[in-house]
Order: C-alpha cells, then structure tokens, then sequence
C-alpha cells in the first residue's frame, strides 16, 4: 500500500490541529475548575467561621443564664429572653464538625 506524501502531510496537519484546539479546550476548562474550586474554598471557611461565632455565642449566652447574671422580670431580663431565643433559631444553621472536610480514604 502506497501513501502519497502529501496525503500524509495532510493527514498530519489535521491531526496536530485539532490535538492543539482539544489542549486549549482541555486547559480553559481546568482553569474554570481551578477558579471555582477556590471560591468553593473560600465559602467553605467563611461558613464555618460563622458557625464558630455561632456556636461561641452560644456557649456565652448559656454561661451567662447560668450565673443567672439576668432576672427575667426587667426589661434587661426580656431582652436577654429574647436573645436566648434568637440563638436558638441560629443554632438550626450550624454546620456539622467535619464540614467542608476532605474524606480520608483508608
């Protein structure tokens, strides 16, 4: 079987064509990934340093009824009865211990 040069160099061009346009797709896309990995990141630590505060006040607020610092038959009482309950519908939005965590594989 017989191939004409040029039919190869033809054959040839088109090939390292469109592996350089599959490399330049193949790149943007990693790229994009890269860039959204990073934000993915970012708002993983954002979230979990607000369930940190979260779960700090709360700690606070509990230590605070303890002592009974607050009477509940003032104003300085119903609006720390009221914190109290605010806290409580944060606590629904703290996020697990291992949020945002890679997965050890063993």
């Amino acid at each position: 079987m017989n191939i004409h040069p040029t039919t190869l160099y033809v054959i040839i061009t088109i090939l390292v064509v469109f592996s350089g346009i599959l490399s330049y797709i193949v790149f943007n896309l990693l790229s994009k990934v890269e860039k959204y990995e990073d934000v993915t990141v970012d708002q993983t630590t954002y979230l979990q340093n607000i369930s940190n505060l979260i779960g700090d006040s709360q700690k606070h607020l509990n230590d605070l009824d303890k002592r009974g610092v607050f009477k509940s038959d003032d104003e300085v009482g119903y609006f720390f009865t009221q914190l109290k309950k605010v806290q409580d519908e944060l606590d629904r939005y703290m996020l697990p211990q291992n949020y945002g965590k890679k997965e050890s594989k063993s």
